[in-house]
């Protein structure tokens, strides 16, 4: 026995205490297989120490004669194959893929409390897509095995990089003529609500961590954990959803949309989910112009009146210059949305609108509502930053208090990046475009005016401190 083995040996024994842990202590303890036991222990260890080839021997013993014995098995067992099939070569590696698509079916088996099943259908579609070539699998073949895992359970297929895969695949097989458009578009509609809804799922969580820092109250290590899972998260989403638009591409363009919801138009005019993904769709896509667009929005508002029906009914408002009235709308969107996350949406898609329109004083106030009520969302500080910096040459009786607006804009920007790790290059980006625009240190000497207050008037009605020098 060589030394490397005898470690082993005596740290299976020293982790005995780990194992009954991991078994449970219950009455039924004493009837479970002695061997499997020992074997369990010394594969975990090795797979605590990565050497994931001496931990295939006896994990496969436990796995084929105890596969009831602990969840471990499947745990451990998807780290060794994956190191297996990283290793292999073609032939092998398919037989290890195979392995391992079989032991997430006899996980979903053995521990099906455990197992979520919309997660490791996704899973089990992402590892055969990852080597479809070397597994012949064909993209039909493949957008089947995610929408059945879609189906089979929405709430958990929640992998970012596999809800990419599902649509992708979707684009390409319309591209090839084997999807119509209709499909394309229903299919983009359902994997972006779905990448909101996970968006919403980790802000909310995040939201309560950084309201809690924000009174002054460190995190617990634990807290402080949780905190980088959900930015790390909330990143991945933001990343997938940029990379679904640009797979989209032109293919949503007014010229498809407006033929296709014409036809569709007099079949769906009462169903209140496809004129709110008709009205929506048109409307990021700018197709607002079309006589279609207003016809689909009164008819969203007649079928079901929402928050959602009188912003879209603001939009042709302003569409035909009669501002006023549509601000009005949005106001009633906003009283009437209750869900926090999406009240905070909707205020931030009317601030945008409204700072496009220069209406900066409504559209501050409506991104300040959208940071008070899903503070991990920084872009409505880069906003506010914006209009700042726009306005500056309006705010100010001299050149130097013009141009001290850009340290305001500057503050603005900076906040964005402490909230939300999606924006960290570009507040970082706009913070330097700014200070390069402010006043610079040998001005500030000559002005005489280091470390005092300007008062800004105008919209902005704020004081913002000369750096010291």
């Amino acid at each position: 026995m060589t030394n490397k083995h005898k470690i082993i040996i005596m740290r299976t024994k020293i982790t005995f205490l780990f194992t009954l842990l991991l078994v449970g202590l219950n009455v039924g303890y004493a009837q479970q297989d002695e061997e499997c036991m020992t074997k369990l222990s010394i594969f975990h260890e090795y797979v605590k120490a990565k050497n994931y080839d001496a931990a295939y021997e006896p994990w496969m013993l436990v796995r084929n004669k105890c596969p009831k014995f602990n969840n471990a098995i499947y745990i451990d067992g998807e780290k060794i194959l994956n190191h297996k099939i990283k290793n292999a070569t073609d032939v092998k590696k398919i037989n290890y893929i195979n392995d391992l698509l079989k032991l997430w079916e006899q996980r979903g088996m053995y521990f099906a409390s455990k197992t979520k099943k919309g997660e490791y259908a996704a899973k089990a579609c992402q590892l055969m897509y990852d080597n479809r070539k070397i597994l012949n699998k064909s993209k039909e073949e493949l957008y089947e095995c995610f929408d059945n895992a879609y189906k089979l359970d929405k709430v958990t297929f929640t992998n970012p990089k596999s809800l990419y895969t599902y649509f992708s695949l979707m684009v390409d097989l319309y591209d090839a003529k084997k999807k119509p458009a209709k499909d394309l578009f229903n299919k983009y509609d359902d994997v972006v609500e779905k990448v909101e809804e996970e968006v919403k799922n980790y802000s909310e969580k995040l939201n309560k961590l950084i309201e809690k820092e924000d009174t002054g109250t460190a995190l617990t290590k634990k807290e402080g954990k949780y905190k980088k899972f959900y930015e790390s998260y909330l990143k991945a989403y933001d990343q997938i959803s940029g990379s679904i638009d640009q797979k989209l591409g032109d293919r949503a363009n007014c010229e498809n949309l407006i033929p296709l919801y014409n036809k569709d138009f007099e079949e769906y005019k009462n169903d209140a989910l496809w004129l709110k993904r008709a009205v929506s769709r048109m409307y990021h896509k700018e197709c607002t112009d079309d006589p279609l667009y207003e016809k689909l929005v009164k008819s969203y508002d007649q079928t079901a009146p929402s928050a959602d029906t009188k912003y879209f009914v603001g939009t042709i408002l302003f569409k035909n210059h009669k501002e006023n009235e549509a601000i009005k709308y949005f106001q009633q969107a906003f009283d009437l949305e209750t869900e926090r996350f999406k009240k905070a949406k909707l205020a931030n898609r009317i601030g945008l609108i409204l700072k496009k329109k220069r209406r900066y004083g409504k559209a501050r106030n409506y991104f300040r509502q959208a940071l008070r009520l899903n503070p991990s969302n920084g872009r409505p500080y880069l906003s506010i930053a914006a209009m700042y910096a726009a306005s500056a040459n309006n705010c100010g009786s001299t050149n130097f208090d013009k141009r001290a607006v850009y340290w305001l804009a500057a503050e603005e920007a900076r906040k964005a990046a402490r909230v939300d790790p999606t924006q960290k290059k570009n507040s970082s980006k706009s913070v330097a475009n700014y200070l390069a625009k402010a006043p610079n240190k040998a001005e500030i000497f000559s002005s005489g005016r280091s470390g005092q207050v300007i008062k800004i008037a105008c919209w902005i009605g704020a004081s913002v401190t000369v750096p010291k020098i």
